[in-house]
């Protein structure tokens, strides 16, 4: 039993892995090609604001949830598609403040 669903678990984990590499790339490539991003901070901006979207379309479906309205495993997706997105945006977070500190550091 248990090890049944530990690997539902993980082909579930994979699964949304390759769903946000797939994306990835996608944003990737569009960007590339419009060059519609011209600075590091546009991009930066864009990408919060895409991980808020998430986040309230994680909320929204667990509301629907609540309500009957979607599925429990539709629920579970988009929670854990909003909780890897959340995961990201503290990593990269994270290294902005250490970069940050870095150069604080620096000798002028």
């Amino acid at each position: 039993m248990i090890d049944a669903v530990s690997l539902n678990a993980l082909s579930r984990t994979s699964a949304i892995s390759a769903t946000t590499a797939a994306r990835a790339t996608e944003a990737a490539s569009a960007t590339q090609s419009a060059g519609s991003i011209s600075d590091f901070s546009t991009m930066l901006a864009r990408m919060s604001s895409d991980a808020v979207d998430q986040v309230k379309t994680a909320e929204a479906s667990a509301i629907s949830g609540i309500h009957g309205k979607v599925s429990v495993q539709q629920v579970v997706e988009a929670v854990m598609s909003a909780e890897q997105t959340l995961q990201t945006a503290i990593a990269v977070r994270d290294k902005v403040v250490a970069a940050y500190q870095e150069i604080s550091r620096m000798a002028i």
